[in-house]
């Protein structure tokens, strides 16, 4: 063999021996969380009755008692359930997330009769006296509706259920809004004598298994309000986004609103507010910032403040095939890639 061959040999195994060891990093450690079945996970004490009816503590777990924790109103007991009278023509809906780079799915019961009984309300509000309903009346319109709420609830307690720990919460709610996918409805609404795109309700975005920007924001809103998250819209009218903030310390907010950035269109990362959007838009207006709850704050060392911030500095260093030239990059890109399921691109609408 001669000596270039075996240069060549020498550099293409130190090659691949540093490439190994670069993606070894990509499997990241499952954060463990000791289990405490003295509690549930809306804060709910063992053998106790939830505020939330008819939810009982059964071994850290949240489980339907109605014999024991009654119904909430307009809904009739059968046994340890309570029924609506919009509880007709179920379908199963598999729902996705991904938490530390492991994708977990559960099974959500939705009802067709929630769907028609949604599509008959009116899209109008009442003014009050001289002021016009806001944009945030619409908002609070649509996600504080009662008899949806009693239906959102199971998926409020999955959550709960499936981790102990607060921020796993909200991480879950927002994966699993994000993974579910960005389609407008094909129905439209009269107001007047005009007509309109029809806007869905956050209950019937799970049951159509999509949404758009506004539409899925609304269910994210509902979700992290119910798990007792500080909640505001952020709405860029020049780019026509809507997005949710959560709150979290000042210093890692968007625009020092004390909430963070949150994406819904698509699977991405807290804070990150350098996405890409279809046709090279970027978020580049003075967001609208529509409160919707106070409440608890995210803490000041989640992971998803330096993943952020890296994520960004990748997309400032590395400009397409150049990954090649810079292997680390390429690495990080894929370890975070992996860890929040993300996409190339967002839709802004």
């Amino acid at each position: 063999m001669s000596k270039v061959m075996i240069i060549l040999s020498i550099f293409f195994a130190v090659f691949f021996i540093g490439f190994v060891w670069l993606f070894s990093d990509l499997v990241e450690t499952p954060k463990e969380i000791p289990f405490d079945n003295s509690m549930c996970g809306d804060g709910s004490l063992e053998g106790k009755c939830s505020i939330n009816k008819p939810y009982f503590c059964s071994n850290g777990t949240l489980i339907a008692r109605a014999e024991v924790c009654g119904c909430p109103a307009n809904t009739t007991k059968s046994k340890d359930s309570c029924i609506s009278e919009f509880q007709t023509n179920s379908k199963s809906i598999q729902l996705k997330y991904i938490l530390r780079g492991n994708e977990y799915t559960f099974n959500y019961t939705a009802y067709e009769g929630m769907v028609e009984h949604l599509s008959e309300l009116p899209i109008y509000l009442k003014s009050n006296g001289n002021q016009t309903p806001s944009r945030v009346d619409f908002k609070l319109k649509n996600i504080n509706q009662e008899d949806q709420r009693f239906l959102l609830m199971p998926l409020v307690v999955e959550i709960q259920n499936q981790a102990k720990d607060k921020e796993d919460q909200a991480r879950i709610a927002i994966s699993l809004v994000q993974n579910i996918k960005w389609g407008k409805s094909n129905k439209t609404t009269r107001f007047g004598g005009t007509v309109l795109d029809y806007s869905r309700y956050p209950y019937e975005v799970l049951y159509d298994s999509e949404g758009v920007c506004g539409e899925k924001s609304e269910l994210l809103a509902f979700l992290l309000r119910e798990i007792d998250y500080g909640v505001v819209f952020f709405y860029n009218q020049e780019e026509n986004h809507e997005a949710i903030g959560i709150k979290c310390p000042m210093e890692e907010s968007w625009k020092n609103s004390g909430y963070c950035f949150v994406e819904t269109t698509g699977p991405s990362i807290i804070t990150d507010t350098e996405i890409n959007y279809v046709g090279g838009l970027k978020l580049e207006s003075e967001p609208q910032i529509l409160f919707i709850s106070d409440g608890e704050s995210l803490s000041s060392d989640i992971y998803e403040y330096e993943d952020a911030e890296n994520l960004i500095d990748i997309r400032e260093t590395i400009n397409g095939d150049s990954f090649f030239f810079n292997p680390k990059k390429l690495v990080d890109f894929k370890r975070l890639e992996n860890k929040y399921g993300l996409v190339k691109e967002y839709e802004a609408g």
